[in-house]
């Protein structure tokens, strides 16, 4: 077997793998959030005032249901 260097035989090596392997794992999971609130605020941006339209669509619906 050979090693690359810095890398240490037995299960020094395997915990450096798991090491680096959660390392890159918790940064992709990290860059994805990140991404997502990015994303998510960019929309909030374009929505005509933000929460009132909520607030007014939900106001719609209140106002069908009570006609029935």
């Amino acid at each position: 077997m050979v090693f690359a260097p810095g890398e240490k035989p037995g299960p020094e090596l395997d915990e450096v793998r798991l090491q680096n392997a959660s390392k890159q794992i918790v940064q992709a999971v990290i860059l994805r959030a990140v991404q997502q609130v990015s994303q998510e605020s960019q929309q909030r941006e374009r929505r005509p005032h933000g929460s009132m339209s909520i607030q007014r669509e939900r106001g719609k619906l209140t106002k069908k249901h009570e006609k029935k």
